[in-house]
């Protein structure tokens, strides 16, 4: 059987961590956060868990690290 190939730009923005959760950073933090409120910024600051229903298409996008 032929290797799997794996989306790049996926395997870029998302980690797999330990107990196989997918990881993610917030999108916007490089500039125009001044108009932002504190709550936001800080909440950008945190890894974002992706939902379950996106799991399952984003785990077959990276065959080798499920």
């Amino acid at each position: 059987m032929a290797k799997l190939k794996t989306r790049k730009a996926i395997s870029k923005r998302v980690k797999v961590t330990g107990t196989k959760k997918l990881r993610t950073r917030h999108g916007g933090q490089d500039h125009f956060n001044a108009r932002q409120t504190g709550k936001m910024k800080r909440n950008k600051r945190m890894n974002n868990t992706i939902h379950k229903t996106l799991r399952k298409s984003v785990k077959r996008q990276l065959p080798y690290n499920n």
